[in-house]
């Protein structure tokens, strides 16, 4: 699609008020992603994928009482992870940030898992202690993308199981709209799906086929094995969450949330499987006001910068424990000089 215009840094981060930051331990395959929004005005979540592992996304409920979050986890380790919010909780305590109540600021840390125990140290998670240091590195500018974070250990294009994936990673964007408005996303891809680019329906990334070719979703599809077939669930999901600038209500944001959705289901096919636990934020910093049309064109921006942001989460990616990336596949092809299947 021409047309769209990216931010400065075609990052999360060109919306005011958003900082990220990474713990980062490759050693293990695996880490967490902190996203800061200490100033949100409103905040919404949507899960899709059947196995999720989340923490404080009931309080952003339409029905509930809340409805905004100051910091948004998302962590490797499967559930044991999610210990990683204990520390964004604490770093954001320090620093008097929360929700008002009579005794004391409570900081709303929204969090969310993916399955990475299979590609490096099954007993190896972020902690509290990794959540803190996260949140103590988190900046605006520039974000550091591919196998970092949250996709330290992200892996995806797992249709015929993991001996075939390829390398997962973190990624992110941002577009420029009309009456100022900013859109942003990130994103930590880990899907049992393959990528491909919507603007031209190209394969970017599929089960390993030799020569660094990459298998196309029908025969992929065709050749599951049992073992595959069996393959457990909850051992997969990508992770998302929308920032913008536009001073949006919650039950707006969860529209918002539903383009988030689409842009994925766009990108990785299949999405939303029993095996993944795909879910997205999505949070308001209130500073433009808008038109009540003007939350079609945020949701339109939503579903693009999503759709960027896997395409760099994989494209930025770098191999880790044995699982290269597509690229490195890809490379390995122009070794041997055969060509490179396309076609979804």
């Amino acid at each position: 699609m021409a047309g769209w215009q990216p931010g400065p840094r075609n990052a999360i981060t060109d919306v005011p008020g958003i900082r990220v930051g990474h713990f980062t331990d490759r050693r293990n395959a695996t880490g967490c992603t902190v996203i800061l929004c200490e100033t949100s005005t409103a905040a919404a979540v949507d899960t899709r994928g059947g196995a999720p592992g989340t923490r404080e996304t009931d309080v952003l409920g339409l029905a509930n009482l809340v409805r905004r979050c100051h910091a948004v986890v998302f962590t490797g380790g499967s559930a044991f992870g999610l210990g990683a919010a204990d520390g964004v909780m604490r770093w954001l305590a320090e620093r008097e940030v929360g929700f008002e109540t009579v005794h004391r600021k409570v900081p709303i840390v929204s969090a969310a898992v993916l399955y990475d125990l299979g590609l490096g140290n099954a007993r190896a998670f972020p902690t509290a202690e990794e959540g803190y240091r996260a949140a103590a590195r988190a900046r605006g500018g520039a974000v550091a993308e591919g196998t970092v974070g949250a996709g330290t250990g992200a892996t995806l294009a797992k249709l015929l199981g993991p001996e075939f994936a390829l390398k997962g990673g973190v990624g992110t964007a941002s577009l420029l709209g009309p009456g100022g408005i900013v859109v942003g996303a990130l994103v930590a891809t880990n899907a049992v799906g393959s990528v491909v680019d919507p603007e031209d329906g190209k394969l970017v990334a599929g089960p390993r086929a030799p020569r660094g070719r990459f298998q196309t979703l029908p025969a992929a599809l065709a050749g599951r094995s049992a073992a595959a077939l069996a393959m457990a669930p909850g051992e997969h999901t990508t992770l998302i969450c929308v920032a913008t600038n536009a001073a949006l209500e919650p039950h707006q944001l969860q529209r918002l949330c539903t383009h988030a959705h689409d842009g994925f289901a766009r990108a990785v096919v299949p999405a939303h499987t029993t095996a993944d636990g795909d879910i997205a934020f999505a949070v308001s910093m209130g500073k433009v006001e808008v038109a009540p049309h003007d939350v079609l064109t945020a949701g339109v921006l939503a579903a693009r910068a999503v759709e960027v942001a896997v395409l760099r989460s994989v494209r930025l990616a770098t191999g880790l424990a044995g699982t290269p990336s597509a690229s490195e596949w890809r490379d390995s092809r122009r070794a041997s000089g055969s060509s490179q299947h396309v076609a979804l």
